[in-house]
């Protein structure tokens, strides 16, 4: 701890307050054999939470590890593969999990914050922004929250996959400065770091669909995880989308997010030199990176960061694309598709460019964005419509009312329904810009 507080002494005048999510696995908290608590690392990570909190950040931590403890706590030697024997194990370990989080936060007499939420928790407008709330209100108290997945409750419908995506969306409910997510190597490599030594570390990550043909990401995750290299890729994806500066470095040395974050408040002070609410990590792509770092006090710290969108993901939005559970599909011409890929188009798809609708879905009230009710949004490939997605939005019609007026102009949806709130037949849609469209 001491050496964290003589790191930050010359760096205080430049502190800037920001909201920052770490997120720790598994293999980080337990050992893969023996299942034991990592205790070294959990106390790392909870002296450099309370340090950044003393500095003024708002901190939420987002941690796995329940069916590791569990299966410690049970002598169980290996993770099972029945759905129901994970769900007890984690609710088996939960409890002594952020009993453990607790402690040792109670060391520094740090207040924490238990809160387990599952897909199915989000999916709904209300219950996503009492969530929201509850988390906010929590970091203004000066609580650090613990989340993680309710896998006890969760099934594969409404879980989130894993920690990765949750630290994610977590960061993009809260609007989040920085995502950080702990590994057990200190960034994104080309081929696994631990088989290959030709392998070389990505530093700077603009885009990471392009990234993702430069390296592999197969090989690398622990046997008590549920991710590795892959989900991380889906959760930078999900937070830079959002605004949100994504980070990943070694869990093995945790202080390292206080150096991360003293690194990019300087680099924002050398290139923004006034305030403002630009993003931790400024987005300007021409200036030299090398010769600006050439001027700064520290050295670069190891890490890749995933800068954020020029253009972030509105709220809405993020909720639509990344919280909701697809009801049913509708299915659009490659026209709609192109109209649809503009900002300016608003993400509101008229009934002309529906071709036709998959599945049955509900409607919501035309005028109220946070109905629960969506689509996928599908394009044809062929005259047997081969569809795949390619973004999601909420019905203001059921499925039955968006296929009986699919083609028509919207002049015409009075007639044939006998009413129109809207002429939109969905709204809020968010398409993912990488999906290739053939026509």
């Amino acid at each position: 701890m001491a050496d964290l507080q003589h790191k930050t002494g010359a760096s205080k005048p430049r502190i800037l307050s920001s909201t920052i999510v770490i997120k720790l696995g598994t293999s980080s908290i337990v050992h893969e054999e023996t299942h034991q608590p990592l205790l070294s690392i959990l106390s790392s990570v909870v002296e450099t939470v309370v340090h950044l909190r003393r500095l003024g950040h708002k901190v939420v931590l987002v941690s796995s590890g329940a069916i590791g403890v569990g299966l410690r706590t049970m002598t169980i030697p290996q993770r099972p593969k029945s759905l129901s024997k994970k769900q007890a194990l984690s609710a088996i370990g939960q409890g002594r999990l952020i009993a453990l989080w607790d402690n040792l936060f109670g060391q520094f007499d740090q207040r924490t914050a238990q809160i387990l939420l599952t897909r199915g928790d989000i999916s709904d407008r209300t219950r996503y922004l009492n969530a929201v709330n509850t988390i906010r209100e929590l970091l203004s108290m000066g609580v650090v929250p613990i989340v993680n997945e309710n896998d006890t409750i969760s099934v594969s419908e409404i879980k989130f996959g894993d920690n990765d995506t949750l630290s994610a969306i977590t960061s993009s409910m809260i609007h989040a400065d920085y995502l950080f997510l702990l590994t057990d190597v200190d960034g994104l490599y080309t081929a696994n770091p631990r088989k290959d030594p030709t392998a070389r570390k990505i530093d700077i990550v603009t885009s990471v669909a392009d990234i993702r043909t430069q390296v592999s990401t197969s090989t690398l995750g622990s046997s008590l995880g549920t991710g590795g290299m892959e989900t991380k890729l889906i959760a930078a994806e999900i937070a830079t989308g959002a605004g949100v500066t994504t980070v990943i470095t070694s869990s093995k040395q945790p202080s390292t997010i206080v150096d991360i974050i003293d690194y990019y408040t300087q680099l924002r002070f050398q290139l923004i030199p006034s305030s403002g609410t630009a993003s931790p990590v400024p987005k300007s792509q021409t200036m030299e990176l090398d010769h600006v770092n050439a001027t700064l006090s520290s050295r670069r710290p190891p890490h890749t960061v995933f800068k954020p969108s020029a253009v972030p993901m509105r709220d809405l939005k993020a909720w639509t694309s990344h919280t909701l559970y697809p009801a049913g599909g509708v299915i659009i011409d490659s026209g709609a598709y192109a109209v649809l890929s503009r900002r300016e188009s608003g993400g509101r798809l008229l009934p002309v460019g529906v071709l036709g609708v998959r599945g049955s879905f509900a409607s919501g009230q035309a005028t109220i964005m946070d109905d629960d009710f969506h689509v996928t949004v599908e394009v044809e490939e062929s005259d047997v419509w081969e569809v795949k997605e390619v973004g999601r939005g909420l019905a203001n019609y059921n499925s039955v009312q968006i296929s009986r007026v699919k083609g028509l102009n919207s002049a015409r949806i009075p007639y044939i329904l006998g009413y129109a709130d809207t002429e939109y037949v969905v709204e809020n849609i968010t398409i993912q810009h990488r999906v290739v469209v053939a026509v």
